[in-house]
């Protein structure tokens, strides 16, 4: 069928999608789902849990009247669907490219999208107080209360911030949907009859219906307090789970529970969700799904399938580039170390929060699995985990990439810095990621770790200086130790080198120069060593012409390799030296490196003239890196243009 003559192609906004017949959504999901691998095999995003989601996002737009009604997704993974069906499927084509749509769902993109959710756990919360929020301005105004829907999903209910929003509606008046996207575990086999008839009751409406005419009449008569009405779900519940054999954490929180079923059956979703739209209370609808739904190369290998770059549609083969030439990526430099030192150091163990593959730990898992741990979306858990490992003589390896490791801030500080414990957390993805967007940069870490008393902090400009300082970082008393790196390839391809240790607070003099000091910190200092020497990148795009040899300046370049503490013998030496002190990070200016090292020149009684190069004071958004640096004056030109001054 031709794409202009299926049902997709009518389906501008959910308003359609409506006036279609329940006997014609499993074709729309099937045109929907094509639509989704057709754009992401040429232009790359996040593919599997969006493809498990299909049946799902199709059922909620034609069930609730959104966008007056509120659905709140968690892991913006899932939402290409939405996406597609809330007036951007002419657009989709531009998703994560500059000026194109944005990577995650946005309230700045889409009236359709009620929250952002680039990060995950955080919808039942946002959810919940929009729930309440809303019921309070409703009844301020006399309009009808919208419907309120959190779809929480791909592991996101790990995370410690779901628990504590579930806890709170669980004691909130609220009327709050939350939709469980399950795609972890296999669908569960029914236990006898009882069991299926136990779901199709909670699900009946006229069942329903005399439930609430019952608690209303009870209510009216003054033998229904809110005390009581919690006692009656709670043996409702106890009830339910004596005949079915099981419990759950939800009933156990007086939050109504209703599954699992089949989240790929939209004709069963769109009568289940009919059912409970109108249910009061809270109430949790616990779907089964397939993560890579309905492409067989995506359902047997999600994880590869989570984000794949470009790929064949018809085949599945994936059209990965040739790597044999060049330099490795920094995460897979990590994890061949990590697992180096662990072979040679016992008290060595590995933590990530469900990013194994994503940090390259499970290089170190394949053959050391007694001693890594993925303890799932849980950062903050991460950090003390790890910190209580520490305090038994342990030495671990915490991975976080960059922007995540800001949910773990109190962590850090409160059970990782206070007692110095020697932990080595390994910020990946620092700096600009490219196409994740503003949600996922790792702009922050340096300025919001450097105030944090006990911590090292460091930036390793290569592979060679990577191993180095995994190595000083798991030598004894070295305390709470930090090694920020950026996402992709470094720039040696023979990146093996003698594991040999680092003085902290040490950096190095790269170029000698008289008139400007140029002082980088990480791997950025790899591109200033280029422009000093004159010389070209063409495989990154770089078209400038103009030639460091040309402005007749004598520019001495520094790496500080540490951020924390900064090596006061070179900056000495600069401040006496030097009338001109340009800093390039890349990290946010405000309170990061440049702010540093402005701070110590000015307690030391040094006044050059310092120029702050780094990301500015807003959130970048999405592209690639190369565009985003342009954007952010962090390219070539720019670059070169702030050196001459």
């Amino acid at each position: 069928m031709n794409e202009k003559d299926g049902l997709l192609s009518q389906i501008s906004y959910p308003e359609d999608l409506r006036r279609l017949k329940v006997e014609q959504l499993p074709e729309v999901c099937r045109e929907l789902r094509d639509n989704i691998v057709q754009e992401l095999s040429v232009n790359p995003g996040h593919f599997a849990s969006s493809l498990g989601a299909v049946e799902l996002t199709v059922a909620l737009h034609y069930v609730f009247n959104t966008p007056a009604d509120r659905l709140v997704w968690d892991v913006g993974h899932q939402a290409y669907g939405h996406k597609i069906l809330t007036g951007r499927r002419e657009q989709f084509p531009t998703n994560r490219k500059l000026g194109g749509l944005r990577p995650f769902p946005s309230p700045e993109e889409s009236e359709y999208d009620s929250f952002i959710c680039g990060h995950a756990s955080n919808s039942i919360s946002a959810a919940l107080g929009m729930a309440v929020g809303s019921k309070i301005s409703s009844s301020n105004t006399q309009h009808s209360t919208p419907k309120v829907v959190a779809i929480i999903g791909d592991g996101a209910m790990s995370g410690g911030l779901a628990f504590e929003g579930l806890n709170n509606v669980s004691s909130t008046d609220n009327d709050l949907l939350i939709i469980l996207n399950d795609n972890d575990m296999s669908i569960d086999k029914a236990v006898g009859g009882m069991e299926k008839y136990l779901l199709q009751l909670d699900t009946n409406a006229t069942y329903n219906k005399l439930r609430f005419k019952a608690s209303q009449w009870l209510k009216a008569r003054g033998m229904m307090s809110d005390e009581r009405r919690k006692g009656l779900i709670r043996l409702n519940n106890a009830l339910k789970a004596a005949l079915a054999r099981q419990q759950n954490i939800f009933e156990g929180m007086n939050i109504r529970y209703f599954g699992p079923f089949d989240g790929h059956d939209i004709g069963e979703l769109v009568r289940i969700l009919r059912q409970l739209k109108d249910m009061r209370g809270p109430k949790l609808l616990h779907l089964h799904t397939k993560k890579g739904k309905g492409y067989k190369p995506a359902e047997k290998e999600a994880t590869i399938w989570h984000a794949p770059g470009k790929f064949d549609a018809q085949t599945g083969e994936r059209i990965v580039s040739d790597e044999a030439n060049h330099p490795p990526k920094f995460q897979d430099v990590f994890g061949e170390t990590l697992l180096e030192l662990a072979e040679q150091n016992e008290r060595i163990v590995g933590v990530t929060p469900a990013m194994p593959t994503g940090c390259s730990m499970n290089i170190m898992m394949e053959k050391l699995p007694n001693r890594t741990f993925d303890v799932g979306i849980a950062e903050g858990h991460a950090v003390t985990f790890s910190a209580g490992m520490a305090k038994e003589g342990l030495q671990p390896f915490c991975n976080i990439y960059s922007a995540f490791a800001q949910r773990a801030y109190d962590n850090i500080i409160h059970d990782t810095a206070i007692l110095n414990l020697p932990v080595v957390f390994c910020l990946d993805r620092a700096g600009l990621v490219g196409e994740d967007g503003p949600t996922h940069h790792g702009a922050f870490d340096m300025a919001y770790l450097r105030p944090i008393p006990n911590l090292t902090i460091c930036s390793p400009m290569d592979e060679h200086e990577l191993r180095r300082l995994m190595f000083t970082a798991q030598l004894p008393g070295k305390g709470s130790f930090v090694i920020r790196y950026p996402r992709g390839c470094g720039v040696l391809t023979d990146w093996r080198c003698p594991l040999e240790a680092v003085e902290v607070g040490t950096g190095r003099k790269l170029r000698d120069g008289d008139d400007v000091a140029v002082l980088t910190i990480g791997p950025i200092g790899n591109e200033i060593a280029d422009i000093l020497r004159g010389t070209r990148n063409e495989e990154r795009g770089d078209n400038c012409q103009l030639s460091i040899v040309n402005c007749q300046l004598s520019i001495a370049h520094y790496d500080m390799r540490f951020l924390k503490p900064l090596d006061e013998k070179i900056l000495h030496e600069v401040g006496r030296k030097f009338k001109r002190v340009v800093t390039i990070e890349d990290g946010v200016r405000n309170g990061g490196f440049g702010s540093a090292v402005l701070e110590w020149m000015s307690d030391h009684g040094y006044s050059p003239q310092i120029t702050r190069l780094g990301l500015p004071d807003e959130f970048v958004e999405h592209g690639t890196v190369a565009e985003l640096r342009k954007i952010v004056g962090l390219d070539r030109e720019n670059i070169l243009e702030k050196l001459k001054g």
